[in-house]
């Protein structure tokens, strides 16, 4: 278990989404099973031919922007990717206290925001599925700054379009990629998450303290006035 927060030090919450908020095992359902199934049926190949096929496609995007983006992946493989992910939408699953962490924050006083690399027609799927929209001051999609959270140059533009003191910020992702551009930008309090699929075994990532539940984090965290 991580040592409490400083909250009184905190003023901006960032949180990212998927495999933070959301479990991660239906996107990896979806890539690692979905996809394949699904391209393998428009061509007439066996499940694992399709993953031959795609699989080093995927490996070539990661980190950038295009392998967030549905609508590239939807010309590039010829399916409709929405579509598919709404035939796996019963897996879209909040983690465990989140519900009652983003609640906590509502009454602290913080600003808080979902910052994610996800496209807007995957943030609106997943935010229409669980209704954690209601909890945020903003939705923030990496796709408007062109490029990823990863991608050095996203911070700055996200600080320059909606300003806030990296020093007085707390980051929480499951993405070490993406939690090392953080930290390189200066934002001070960061957490990764220690199983973000729930169906895979734990990791300990390292080079930050890691929670395993959102639980961990409400340890000080007083209510706005109390």
């Amino acid at each position: 278990m991580t040592s409490p927060l400083p909250w009184q030090q905190i003023d901006t919450v960032f949180l990212d989404m998927d495999g933070t908020l959301l479990d991660l095992h239906f996107d990896n359902r979806f890539w690692l099973e979905h996809v394949p199934l699904r391209f393998a049926e428009k061509h007439g190949l066996s499940v694992e031919e399709a993953r031959e096929r795609l699989f080093p496609k995927f490996r070539a995007r990661e980190g950038t922007l295009e392998w967030y983006c549905v609508d590239y992946w939807s010309r590039e493989l010829g399916l409709d990717i929405p579509a598919l992910k709404r035939e796996l939408e019963h897996l879209i699953r909040v983690r465990p206290h989140v519900t009652a962490f983003l609640e906590a924050l509502q009454h602290s006083g913080k600003r808080v925001a979902l910052l994610t690399n996800a496209h807007h027609k995957v943030l609106e799927l997943k935010m229409t599925t669980t209704g954690l929209d209601r909890h945020f001051d903003h939705l923030i999609c990496a796709h408007a700054f062109r490029c990823p959270k990863e991608d050095p140059r996203f911070w700055p533009r996200l600080a320059e379009q909606d300003p806030f003191d990296p020093a007085r910020t707390l980051f929480v992702d499951d993405s070490l990629p993406v939690l090392e551009a953080a930290r390189d930008f200066g934002v001070r309090h960061l957490r990764a998450i220690t199983r973000p699929d729930s169906q895979a075994p734990p990791r300990t990532p390292s080079g930050f303290p890691a929670i395993d539940s959102f639980r961990e984090l409400m340890r000080g965290l007083a209510w706005r006035g109390g």
